[in-house]
This record gives structure tokens, C-alpha cells and sequence, in this order.
């Protein structure tokens, strides 16, 4: 197994008690979560049926928003709380159209290492590491990150459904430290989850997390706009992810998280 820096050693996995990260597999219809993961999941959707839609919808804002970056230019991605392997994860997007782009995952589940290892043995330019957004500084100088990314090139970072798991204060030092460490024509992809669309319905659903070690923090669009000062946003600004430049009908979509993507000048 590995630590929380991504070392070997010996980590508890936790499978007692419900994760983000396999809550969020669960929704997506993956196999790797357990007992626990299932009870928080179904919590949620007994309360809102339509939360396995919203975490689908935030799926497609990825490869949407990916595609756009691989068109401006960029062959470097940091998908931070990147959750379980899922189809149309951000290398399958961006190899499929850039097959030299360069792809680092990070999550705080020990298992997401293992699972993201196994499946990437053979691809040479992207990999897993195991750390946490709230040691942003000491995670984009790891030596393993700084193999396939130099941050002297622009680099998209992904902080998508992840930075509502941490207080204002970490969440907006994370932003800052993305801002202050990438180089000029970077992107930032964000979507974040949001109570202000469902009201009624928020503080149930916002239970499915309280046995994890991250509680959510639902977010207005004001508090998510200010996550984005000092980049420039690109239409259609902060939205419901599904109304984020959408490739479909939006009829009968969610409204449980907003999106944005923005690129430093």
C-alpha cells in the first residue's frame, strides 16, 4: 500500500466508513466502493433522485471542458481529487485527441492509487499520486508530479466536486496557490456543489456525507465566482454545470453544482 505522500508503507483504507471518492463511483455506477459508500450514496438519492444525474452531468462538463483546453493549446493536466477511474476519465479525452498530453491524478483515497496504477501501467505520460488539495505547494513540487509537468508551460488543473470538501480558508488557498505557481495561459477547470438550486432538498442530502472525514460545503455562485479572482473567465462565466456550453438538450437537467473554466492571463 502506499502514505498519504504516495510512499510505501502500510495505509488503512477506511472500507469501514464511507468515502467521497467511492460514494461518487457509486453514483456513476462503478464496482469500487462498499457497504458503507452504498448507504451514503442511496441516503442522497432517496432524498434527491436525481444526484446520480448531476455527478454523470459533472462527467460530461470534464470532457467538455478538457476538449477545449487540448484546443487552446495545452498538454498538461493536474486532476486534483480525481475520485475512482470512471469512463472518459481526463487522459482518454485529451490522448484521444493529443496523444503526447501528459496527465497527473491525485486523490486522498489510498485506493484510487492502486486502482489508477493498475489501469495505467502501460501508459507512459500519465499517472496517480496519493496527497491532498490542502498541501497544494508541497503536492506540484513533488518529484513524481514534476516528472511529466513543467509548470513554466501552461498546465489545466482540474478541482472538480472538490473543493466544497474543505473550509474557505483551504479552498481559496488552493485556488491562490494554482494561480501563483502555473505560468500564463493556464487553465483552471472548476465545478463545485451548490444548495442554492435545491433548497428544499439540501440539508438531507447534505447528511450523505456526515460519516466521511469531508463534510460538504454547499457554495452560492457568488462564493464561487470569487474562487476565479485574478483569472479570466471564459463564457458563459459561473453556471449549472449541464448549462456549461452545453452539446445537448438541457431540458430535465440538474442544478446541484455550477462550473467554470478560466485561463491565467
Amino acid at each position: 500500500m502506499f502514505d498519504a505522500r504516495g510512499t510505501s508503507g502500510t495505509t488503512d483504507l477506511q472500507t469501514d466508513r464511507p468515502h467521497p471518492a467511492r460514494i461518487y463511483d457509486y453514483w456513476l455506477g462503478g464496482k469500487d466502493n462498499f457497504p458503507p459508500d452504498r448507504v451514503a450514496a442511496e441516503h442522497a438519492v432517496s432524498a434527491a433522485p436525481d444526484i446520480p444525474q448531476a455527478a454523470r452531468e459533472n462527467r460530461e462538463f470534464l470532457r467538455r471542458a478538457v476538449r477545449l483546453c487540448v484546443a487552446a493549446g495545452i498538454r498538461q493536466f493536474i486532476d486534483i481529487g480525481s475520485g475512482l477511474p470512471a469512463q472518459g476519465n481526463v487522459h482518454e479525452v485529451a490522448q484521444a485527441v493529443a496523444p503526447d498530453a501528459r496527465v497527473v491524478y491525485i486523490d486522498n483515497d489510498p485506493i484510487v492509487l492502486a486502482h489508477g496504477r493498475a489501469l495505467l501501467a502501460d501508459n507512459r505520460t500519465t499517472t496517480v499520486l496519493t496527497g491532498d488539495l490542502r498541501d497544494l505547494e508541497e503536492l506540484l513540487d513533488r518529484p513524481a508530479l514534476r516528472e511529466l509537468i513543467d509548470l513554466s508551460q501552461p498546465v489545466a488543473v482540474l478541482l472538480l466536486a472538490v473543493l466544497h470538501f474543505v473550509g474557505d480558508d483551504h479552498a481559496h488557498a488552493a485556488v491562490r496557490a494554482v494561480h501563483s505557481r502555473l505560468a500564463p495561459g493556464s487553465h483552471l477547470l472548476l465545478s463545485h456543489s451548490t444548495f442554492e438550486g435545491n433548497p428544499q432538498r439540501a440539508a438531507e442530502v447534505a447528511k450523505t456525507w456526515d460519516d466521511t472525514e469531508s463534510r460538504i460545503n454547499g457554495r452560492g455562485r457568488a462564493e464561487v465566482e470569487a474562487f476565479f479572482e485574478g483569472w479570466e473567465l471564459l463564457d458563459p462565466g459561473v453556471a449549472f454545470v449541464p448549462l456549461w456550453r452545453p452539446d445537448g438538450p438541457t431540458e430535465d437537467t440538474t442544478r446541484w453544482m455550477y462550473a467554470g473554466v478560466a485561463r491565467k492571463p
